[in-house]
């Protein structure tokens, strides 16, 4: 494993797993398979709806707790500063733990200030190892550490062949904030596993797409976290360490950028008002 060293000097591994749309009634048995494969960075939400299946499969692992390395998210509807201190405390009676190694913002909107300084609170209490956000361009992002105490740790921000974001990366590194990317495989949009340029480079290291699309995140420096229930991919995910790209292949998967999310457009209003409406609990 590979990791990387958060702003505050906390180290990470820079590859996980996720579990984005796994059912809560099958977490508790992906998890289990992904500690067994040799992950530990494991990124949940509360949103998901599947925080304590991971709590169950940490708890059943009997590995040490230091070795793991646990994220989730605070959403929306939970904002604000007391809100914010509650959403926490249900997350960690969920997930069984002590402590938590980050904690995220889910999206940039409603009163992310108040739940920041919350967080920012629970981060000096050290219940929390690291804090950052999710989603936040480049504007909100320097808005929020320009105008808080705290910097973000972690910005959790789709990237993926099709939506490269090198503005962001160029931005967030330039102000140590470390970017872990959601959707790497772009959800298997415009057909991405069978895209002639990454079937080519896949060839020449006797790889998968998949592995050239990860070693190739990887190589910018940015943390991953594909999800799979499936022990099999769970293991070709993890498989990424023993090849290097080449600068010539790493230039033909910059050449597949659009600048564009084949997923949703976060600039849409329409998505700003269906995002910050949806309630995860009464």
């Amino acid at each position: 494993m590979e990791y990387v060293t958060l702003n505050n000097g906390i180290k990470m591994p820079q590859l996980g797993y996720g579990v984005y749309q796994t059912k809560p009634s099958e977490t508790e048995k992906a998890v289990s398979t992904a500690l067994e494969v040799g992950y530990r960075l494991i990124d949940t939400a509360a949103s998901y709806g599947n925080e304590e299946g991971v709590g169950e499969a940490i708890k059943k692992s009997g590995l040490p707790r230091e070795e793991l390395f646990v994220t989730t998210k605070l959403w929306v509807q939970d904002h604000g500063y007391d809100n914010t201190l509650k959403a926490f405390d249900t997350s960690m009676k969920k997930l069984g733990l002590d402590y938590l190694d980050l904690y995220l913002i889910h999206k940039p909107y409603g009163d992310y200030y108040g739940a920041w300084r919350a967080m920012e609170r629970l981060y000096k209490e050290g219940r929390i190892r690291a804090i950052g956000v999710t989603s936040f361009w480049n504007e909100r992002l320097a808005d929020l550490f320009n105008c808080n105490e705290v910097k973000p740790a972690v910005n959790q921000i789709e990237t993926n062949v099709w939506n490269q974001k090198w503005d962001e990366a160029a931005f967030m590194k330039q102000h140590h904030i470390q970017q872990e990317a959601w959707a790497p495989f772009a959800e298997g949009n415009n057909d991405v596993f069978k895209n002639p340029v990454l079937l080519q480079i896949a060839h020449k290291y006797n790889k998968t797409t998949g592995q050239v699309m990860l070693r190739w995140l990887l190589q910018r420096g940015i943390v991953v976290i594909p999800k799979s229930v499936h022990k099999e991919r769970m293991e070709e995910n993890m498989n990424v360490f023993d090849f290097q790209l080449d600068e010539t292949d790493m230039e033909a998967i910059r050449s597949l950028d659009t600048k564009k999310s084949t997923i949703y457009d976060e600039m849409d209003p329409q998505i700003s008002l269906f995002i910050g409406s949806r309630k995860i609990h009464d």
